[in-house]
């Protein structure tokens, strides 16, 4: 099996492999489908985990590996809430329900929404708690993660207002096809790589909205099953150098994704991406 590569994880002195697995995928899992996930990100060598309470049951199932599997893994989680009281309860939660007594990257959820923004890193917002927790140790990094066309651009303002150590948001080519999520994503990239912030990509392998189609995955999107199909969508954004891609938000994907990254020697040409595009009948997430 080939070796996933180590990059380093912006200025946060860990190398983390390029896959980071996404715990959303154990959101409706039992914990023994869990522990053979488990299995499968040891067999790769997946040295980072990114979860969050909002994440159906993924905490749970994290929790009993971290009693044997803590200092393995550069753990992260994530908070939704916008004040300091409510984003310290939410917190605490996370720490009993992973098992742990401190992650190594607490994030802000989907800051993309300008009144959350204000609220979030205004006086007694969200980003007062993430502060003192860095403090007591009980992170050691904070992070913002967002969803949608805005993303990038939300993201360099609120890097304007205070010094994140990762950002994290979509990256798929149908979507960079969109050039002004492409420009905003491209700029937000440079911006990174010069104060050395870890970015962090999701949504590689996304079909589209299910629309009027039965739900064959649990995710709220349709990812792409075909293993061919997989394989180029990942490896068109490793080509993308310096980013890290979460993993799909559903196991029965896992296992193609991280063979993918495994895997990777060049990107897919956008010949070989439009014609699968098509074959696939692929539709953007978001407008």
């Amino acid at each position: 099996m080939a070796t996933i590569e180590e990059l380093p994880f912006g200025n946060t002195g860990h190398r983390s492999t390029r896959a980071i697995f996404g715990s959303v995928s154990l959101s409706q899992a039992a914990q023994d489908e869990a522990d053979q996930v488990l299995e499968t990100l040891l067999e790769y060598g997946i040295n980072h985990i990114d979860t969050a309470p909002s994440y159906g049951d993924a905490e749970l199932r994290v929790g009993p590996w971290m009693k044997h599997y803590r200092e393995k893994f550069f753990l992260a989680t994530k908070t939704d809430q916008r004040t300091y009281q409510d984003a310290r309860e939410q917190f605490y939660r996370s720490l009993d329900r992973l098992q742990v007594d401190r992650v190594d990257l607490l994030q802000i959820h989907n800051l993309t929404d300008v009144v959350f923004q204000e609220i979030a890193m205004g006086p007694g917002g969200a980003l007062e708690f993430l502060m003192e927790a860095r403090d007591k140790g009980l992170t050691r990094y904070i992070g913002i993660t967002g969803h949608g066309i805005q993303v990038p651009k939300m993201h360099l303002e609120s890097l304007a207002r205070f010094d994140f150590d990762t950002v994290l948001l979509p990256c798929n080519y149908l979507l960079m096809q969109n050039p002004d999520y492409r420009a905003d994503f491209d700029q937000l990239v440079a911006y990174c790589r010069e104060h050395n912030i870890a970015v962090q990509t999701i949504k590689a392998p996304a079909c589209g909205l299910w629309g009027d189609k039965p739900h064959s995955h649990i995710t709220w999107y349709e990812p792409l099953a075909d293993q061919d199909a997989i394989f180029k969508t990942v490896q068109w954004v490793m080509g993308k150098s310096g980013l890290f891609l979460i993993t799909s938000g559903d196991i029965q994907v896992l296992p193609h994704f991280l063979a993918a990254v495994a895997d990777f020697q060049k990107p897919p040409s956008d010949e070989a991406m439009e014609a699968l595009i098509s074959q696939q009948r692929m539709q953007p997430l978001f407008d």
